[in-house]
């Protein structure tokens, strides 16, 4: 059977490691096969916000945008 991390934590969360959590699993009798990641590592990503939108002055079905990084403010 195949489960996450998270939906396991989110029943019974104890404060362990993952490798603790596999070795306490498997000593319940649980046997873990493996541990794999359900993503590869992410680099590069930037999550922005929308701080407002306003109508685009030419265009009917555009929207302008501010958006913030957390570190600077764009609008475009």
């Amino acid at each position: 059977m195949k489960f996450s991390e998270q939906w396991l934590r989110g029943w019974v969360n104890p404060q362990v490691s993952r490798d603790e959590l596999v070795a306490r699993l498997s000593m319940a009798g649980l046997e873990v096969d493996s541990v794999t990641p359900a993503a590869g590592q992410f680099s590069g990503i930037v999550v922005g916000e929308i701080l407002a939108t306003e109508q685009h002055p030419d265009a009917d079905k555009l929207r302008v945008c501010q958006v913030s990084n957390g570190q600077e403010t764009f609008q475009g």
